[in-house]
């Protein structure tokens, strides 16, 4: 059995790899943003211009996308590595968030329509069918490596467990502090 043991060293990577996921997530926004013309500030869990507003449609999808598109890329590369190189937990770890990131995002648009609603909305295909599209598509390498490698319902729970914790505390900081990082 492939090494599944969740330890105090793979939980504090699993604090990281959100960390480092959502940075580069929202920086990508940020930097979509800044080359389009925009100066913009960058909080934990959002971007936006710095005066007045996105001038055209076009850009708002632009910079909506391009996080995601990030995001979906890491857990591409991630994928890759996992099926060719072999077993690597703490390399997963950036796999699953993806995949994890982008399902809750998913599901946010209920509420209030975030990086892949817009971008549906600006095709003209909906809230929904990008997020869901892209929750499949993650959840698919999720699931293969998850069967490759045998990974047990345990390790699966803690690590989404992990992740989730980590994600909401990202969330949350944001909501009540504000913290601007660029």
């Amino acid at each position: 059995m492939k090494n599944q043991e969740v330890t105090l060293k793979y939980v504090v990577a699993g604090i990281l790899t959100v960390l480092i996921t959502w940075f580069i997530h929202e920086f990508t926004h940020w930097l979509t943003s800044e080359s389009l013309g925009y100066e913009s500030f960058m909080r934990l869990n959002s971007v936006g211009p710095l005066n007045g507003d996105i001038s055209t449609e076009t850009h708002k999808a632009i910079i909506s996308i391009s996080g995601p598109i990030i995001t979906i890329l890491q857990g591409i590369i991630v994928f890759i590595l996992l099926k060719s190189k072999g077993w690597n937990k703490y390399l997963y770890l950036f796999l699953f968030t993806a995949f994890y990131m982008r399902f809750f995002a998913g599901l946010m648009n209920f509420l209030n329509p975030n990086d892949e609603a817009r971008f549906g909305q600006f095709l003209g295909i909906g809230t929904h069918t990008v997020s869901l599209i892209v929750s499949i598509f993650l959840f698919s390498m999720v699931y293969i490596i998850s069967k490759k490698h045998k990974l047990h319902w345990k390790f699966q729970l803690w690590t989404a467990i992990i992740i989730l914790v980590t994600s909401w505390t990202v969330i949350l900081l944001d909501q009540y502090f504000k913290i601007r990082i660029i």
